[in-house]
């Protein structure tokens, strides 16, 4: 089990009603969370990565089984997850924050940060010795803005951000389709952590990951409404992939 199953089970062993989303009814895995006649977790990559990922989730985002921060954690070992809080403490998650082995950034859309905090584009620079740390802030787009917000102990890291317009063109549009964004340039968590990885220098992890992305997004879709929506041939595209490595 890797953190964000871990963090799963122990928001469910505290909720006091059942959460019910969309596609309630399907019978699913408990760790990749798409239908049992579709489970993919016999795919999972097995990858190394000198990166490291903190998944800050909003309360019920970890419940929704169309999460896709689980999907990092899937190709990224040393991913971390925890549930935001504004007024209570949480020594695990500043412990890791502290940790002299890290460098942590805070990946969000660089029109929210203040003037002067420092800002990452394009190119990332690390400090020797360290290894990057990414902090996602896992939610919907109003929950994640409220986190960036209201999260102090989180000022002091400089801000990676990615412009959709600079990347590749089939990059530009979402190809997120288990939920609705408000706009087709806000993209899935797995999406962003691709794109950050890619910035990086981890252009394999960031591959695999986006073709892990297609594999969930396809399935998930044809396990709930047996759409043929995302790419059909997700699967053989990522085998074929990892096989080349």
């Amino acid at each position: 089990m890797n953190a964000v199953h871990r963090l799963y089970e122990h928001r469910k062993s505290i909720s006091t009603t059942v959460y019910n989303s969309r596609g309630w009814k399907v019978k699913r895995c408990e760790k990749c969370r798409i239908g049992l006649t579709h489970c993919i977790c016999k795919l999972t990559p097995k990858m190394t990565s000198n990166a490291g990922f903190l998944l800050l989730m909003y309360d019920t985002e970890i419940l929704k089984p169309s999460n896709t921060g689980k999907l990092i954690a899937d190709v990224v070992p040393d991913t971390f997850a925890f549930l935001w809080s504004r007024t209570e403490e949480n020594k695990a998650l500043l412990a890791v924050l502290n940790d002299e082995q890290w460098q942590p950034f805070v990946v969000f859309p660089d029109q929210y940060a203040e003037p002067e905090r420092e800002v990452y584009n394009q190119t990332l620079v690390f400090k020797a010795g360290k290894r990057p740390l990414f902090i996602m802030l896992d939610g919907s787009w109003r929950e994640a803005k409220k986190m960036f917000r209201k999260s102090p102990y989180l000022n002091s890291f400089p801000v990676v951000s990615f412009n959709p317009e600079m990347t590749d063109n089939k990059d530009m549009i979402s190809r997120y389709q288990i939920r609705q964004a408000s706009a087709s340039n806000q993209f899935a968590t797995a999406e962003v952590a691709a794109r950050v990885l890619d910035m990086a220098g981890e252009g394999v992890n960031a591959e695999v990951l986006d073709l892990w992305f297609d594999v969930f997004n396809f399935q998930y879709r044809q396990s709930v409404c047996q759409e043929n929506t995302g790419n059909p041939n997700a699967i053989e595209d990522y085998q074929k992939y990892l096989a080349s490595l």
